[in-house]
């Protein structure tokens, strides 16, 4: 349980909370390069860790990321022209940079000077693997940007999507980061006691925490088929990484191991976007359009699965389109897609957030309690003065990525047993 002041200072991102100061230490993503197609086009509305802002991509390609609101009268810069490396309001004409720096009032005397004493907030992008990254905090704290080992493969290695999440963001990292929910609430056939996850319900759990956040492993004993393991890395704030073994969509049956995972972020205290990433875990071996289609499809992201605004069709409103028959006969939720599954559980929690003063929490739940710690310590660093925080440097992340393995029957330590596969195969940028 989490005494609710606890449970506050966990929960809450905007300016000047002691979690929304963690997040602004880090760049996080801000929109997908897809939603900014063309020069001076259609600029977008974000809304991130509280901060309602426009992002454009002006006349020479870089993007924009600044106050929606125009300081002359507070009308929405959505409404405004991109021309020229800039964003025109369309009320007076006032026009902005992507720095956020008044260019044009041609409402003015031509003698005026007052345009050069106005600026409004800004952030600094960044754009790698189809995502537009910012940080949010002071330029005199601006750490180096990412190097996760996704960032690094071709594109033709990886994929990326995001989704909308009506639940706050500790609700979805912690979904995320629960190893033993798989084997119910993603049970995909609870007739199958087979499956890898049916099969032990109670993996053995353990957590080992290092300078990029920890590590944390669910180990299921098959007995004579071996020991199953799956390694996953989280993070700092809020990134998870997980072997995925899944299957190669050319026809055949050979097993394709792959590496996935996701980004909660903050749009408010009370929504999120999730950023989900599937990448190969070969260097020698890309994806096919026919896999990630088949991929994005089972976790219920396809398209045939999506609304306008990378929102689920199934959702609260219609209940999850939950088959009560299926659930019956074959799955336990009786909901289609693995995070849709997710969403439903998680965006019909206590609203506006769920009461953690009153949860008990067991041993399967030691990652939760684990990224908790790690998070209230972070906002206890920055109080102190203590700006080091876990995971900012890329040198601590850059090396690291989750894993599926059975090894063979006994008792074998998982950091032997993985020691390889919880390494990146992609090389860091700083040896390159």
């Amino acid at each position: 349980m989490l005494k609710p002041d606890v449970h506050e200072r966990l929960c809450r991102v905007e300016k000047g909370t002691p979690m929304g100061e963690v997040w602004r230490k880090y760049w996080i993503p801000a929109l997908l390069s897809e939603e900014l197609p063309e020069k001076d086009g259609e600029p977008v509305r974000i809304k991130i860790l509280g901060e309602e802002l426009l992002a454009f991509r002006d006349s020479n390609g870089t993007v924009g990321l600044i106050d929606e609101w125009c300081p002359h009268r507070r009308a929405s810069l959505f409404w405004g022209r991109n021309e020229e490396c800039g964003v025109r309001c369309v009320y007076h004409g006032w026009k902005f940079n992507t720095e956020g720096q008044c260019v044009d009032m041609p409402n003015e005397p031509e003698e005026s000077n007052f345009k050069h004493k106005v600026k409004i907030t800004s952030y600094p992008t960044w754009e790698a693997a189809g995502i537009v990254w910012t940080y949010m905090g002071s330029k005199e704290d601006m750490p180096e940007k990412p190097d996760y080992e996704w960032l690094r493969v071709g594109e033709e290695y990886r994929h990326v999507s995001k989704t909308f999440e009506n639940a706050n963001w500790v609700q979805g990292l912690e979904g995320g980061i629960d190893t033993s929910h798989s084997s119910f609430a993603h049970n995909e056939n609870i007739q199958d006691r087979n499956a890898l996850r049916a099969k032990v319900r109670n993996p053995k759990l353990e957590v080992e925490k290092g300078p990029h956040g920890f590590t944390y492993v669910g180990i299921r004993d098959l007995k004579e088929r071996g020991v199953y393991i799956r390694g996953y890395q989280f993070i700092m704030p809020a990134q998870q990484l997980r072997g995925a073994m899944t299957r190669w969509q050319d026809g055949t049956t050979e097993e394709f191991p792959s590496i996935a995972g996701h980004i909660w972020v903050p749009i408010d205290d009370e929504n999120t976007w999730v950023y989900n990433f599937i990448y190969s875990a070969d260097p020698n071996i890309p994806f096919t359009k026919e896999f990630v289609l088949e991929h994005e499809s089972f976790f219920g992201r396809g398209p045939d699965d999506m609304l306008p605004g990378y929102r689920l069709k199934r959702n609260a409103s219609n209940h999850y389109l939950i088959d009560r028959e299926l659930q019956k006969r074959k799955t336990f939720t009786g909901i289609s897609g693995i995070n849709t599954q997710d969403y439903a559980l998680q965006e019909t929690m206590e609203k506006p957030l769920p009461d953690r003063s009153k949860e008990r929490l067991g041993t399967a739940d030691i990652a939760i309690i684990a990224a908790r710690q790690l998070l209230l310590e972070a906002a206890k660093q920055l109080e102190n003065g203590d700006k080091d925080l876990r995971g900012i440097d890329p040198s601590t992340h850059n090396n690291v990525r989750g894993c599926d393995k059975i090894v063979p029957p006994g008792n074998i330590d998982w950091r032997t047993a993985l020691e390889s596969d919880l390494k990146a195969k992609f090389k860091p940028l700083s040896i390159n």
